[in-house]
């Protein structure tokens, strides 16, 4: 298994003096190719820092994060661009849907600026819609669809093209249970194809969808275990 993703030493401080925060000290942490990983803890943990910094949205105060085995320290705002558009799925708590393209425009998004051809990103955007049943829906724009929807779309635009890091904040969270277990089989079976996940959940039930359960607490991981618990719909085998 070789490493998607890794954390050496990475810190990250909000604000100054008294105003300080330590949102996230010293986090060391290795994601590999195939491998879903929870991150866990209570509310201002640092779960969403975590992620934010996984996925080149902003730097770390301390320490450095590499993608691939790229160190992404000191890169231009357009090399980080870059690879979340190539390298990196992330599935955002509010969906960041552009209200003036249809679903399946907002699927294909990000295809289209790595320059693939407007037809050929269609294609792949409605394939990666059809995974979690929302294809129906592709000529809708986001405020003709309901949360889960939208959710689903969001899911969909972070696995298109030939990601090899899906990073997600809470990715069932608008979703009931039945349409959040799918949701996790999908994650389940992009990991499988070889993908490196890491989601961050409050529901212990879906970190059992997990090969490994982060825990944060004050910024720090605190702990590291294999998930509490198997679900009983775990439809593909764990490699």
């Amino acid at each position: 298994m070789s490493a998607i993703l890794e954390l050496r030493k990475v810190s990250k401080i909000y604000g100054e003096g008294a105003a300080e925060v330590h949102a996230l000290v010293d986090v060391d942490l290795v994601v590999g190719d195939g491998e879903l990983v929870a991150i866990m803890g209570p509310s201002g943990s640092g779960k969403s820092t975590l992620l934010t910094m996984a996925g080149t949205l902003e730097e770390p105060t301390g320490g450095e994060v590499l993608i691939g085995g790229v160190a992404t320290a000191g890169m231009s705002r357009n090399d980080r661009a870059r690879i979340r558009r190539r390298s990196v799925g992330y599935v955002f708590q509010d969906f960041n849907l552009l209200a003036g393209l249809t679903a399946a425009e907002n699927v294909a998004l990000p295809l289209e600026l790595d320059g693939v051809n407007q037809k050929t990103a269609h294609r792949a955007a409605l394939s990666a819609m059809r995974q979690l049943d929302i294809d129906a829906k592709a000529d809708r724009f986001p405020d003709e669809l309901s949360g889960g929807e939208r959710q689903r779309v969001a899911i969909a635009r972070s696995i298109v093209g030939d990601r090899n890091l899906l990073l997600a904040d809470e990715p069932t969270g608008a979703l009931d249970s039945v349409n959040g277990e799918a949701v996790m089989r999908m994650l389940r079976n992009a990991c499988q194809a070889g993908i490196a996940g890491v989601i961050v959940t409050h529901d212990a039930q879906l970190a059992s969808w997990a090969d490994r359960v982060v825990f944060l607490r004050d910024g720090r991981i605190v702990d590291q275990t294999a998930p509490p618990l198997e679900p009983e719909s775990l439809l593909v085998p764990r490699s």
